[in-house]
């Protein structure tokens, strides 16, 4: 039985038009129908996101997929997590780069509000000063018996083998080693993004994605000169969405194709007729663009059934829940994005 969603998918995939091809790293590409849903879909949420900031009671799409399932925002520093980060950890408290990188690290390795809280509110406040190591450990092992989840499912931090018997302790030690193998000024001192993610990258069970997640993290703080167009690493689920808009021929340049979407974003934002203004003004970076090619893996799931990606996966897990709390859009100054006090 054909349901409207499945209709409606199956009438994107002929909208599409005919095959085209485009040059990246010397290689000839065919686009599949998944190229231009790629940017039909980056437009839709990121008017999606708009409306959420301006209010109302929604819903705020009428694309059935973005109506039944959960997607992040198109600008990765937009998400509420990033949001969290950005507002109430790498901003506030000392601003020393060492306790900036220290509060950075520690949130992110859990990657979830409550458990920040959760510290914050046993601790008054979380410094790299005054840390030890059994007062944390303590907090959170209390929290893990009460059944309280230290952390978020967006993506797997792998623990370290450091000799602690859990999860949470063996990454207390892992901020440990960082922080006395001087890792904060390693990082500051690197000449290139590219260089401060491989710093990170050369600690215990922090691989290629988690490294890069982590970079662009710590260079949402004003200390950190870099650019969001200096370097990109392609995660799995990128991995995924490049294969279904390109096919196997992408295979080993997915951080080029990456760049491609970002350098012709405003062509083919045209060439479909589609609105796309930017965040405040802002183009999409190359984090950005990486992070798109997840979403519209899992977009074209449902979208385009029939084309493959990597992982074989052809469900969407996590369902749309509006949340009625205010959306958050407050972003790093020395990006200039953020109008005067009470805009």
């Amino acid at each position: 039985m054909v349901t409207v969603l499945q209709e409606r998918a199956e009438q994107r995939v002929l909208d599409c038009g005919p095959a085209r091809k485009i040059r990246v790293a010397g290689r000839t590409l065919t686009v599949t129908p998944v190229f231009d849903t790629y940017w039909r879909f980056a437009a839709a949420r990121q008017k999606v996101y708009e409306a959420r900031l301006a209010g109302g009671a929604g819903p705020f799409t009428d694309d059935p997929i973005l109506q039944r399932h959960r997607f992040t925002n198109c600008f990765r520093a937009a998400d509420r997590v990033s949001q969290d980060l950005i507002g109430g950890v790498i901003y506030r408290g000392e601003q020393a780069w060492e306790e900036v990188f220290f509060r950075t690290l520690l949130f992110k390795i859990f990657n979830k509000t409550s458990t920040w809280r959760l510290l914050n509110g046993a601790l008054g406040e979380v410094r790299w000063n005054a840390y030890d190591y059994r007062t944390y450990d303590r907090v959170l092992s209390q929290a893990f018996s009460a059944g309280q989840r230290l952390y978020s499912a967006a993506y797997i931090v792998p623990p370290p083998q450091l000799g602690e018997e859990r999860k949470h302790q063996n990454h207390l030690r892992l901020l440990e080693m960082m922080m006395t193998a001087d890792a904060p000024q390693r990082v500051l001192s690197a000449p290139t993004l590219e260089g401060a993610y491989r710093v990170l990258l050369g600690f215990p069970a922090i691989g290629p994605f988690l490294a890069y997640q982590f970079v662009i993290d710590l260079n949402y703080a004003a200390e950190m000169p870099f650019s969001e167009m200096d370097f990109v690493v392609p995660g799995p689920g990128a991995r995924d969405g490049i294969r279904k808009c390109f096919g196997s021929a992408a295979d080993g340049i997915e951080a080029e194709v990456i760049r491609y979407m970002a350098d012709t974003q405003d062509e083919h934002f045209a060439r479909l007729g589609l609105s796309f203004a930017g965040l405040r003004g802002r183009p999409l970076q190359l984090i950005d663009c990486q992070n798109l090619f997840c979403e519209v893996d899992k977009y074209a799931r449902v979208a385009h059934p029939d084309i493959a990606g990597i992982s074989g996966r052809s469900r969407i897990k996590q369902t749309y829940r509006q949340q009625a709390d205010a959306m958050p859009a407050w972003f790093p100054p020395k990006w200039q994005l953020n109008g005067p006090p009470g805009h």
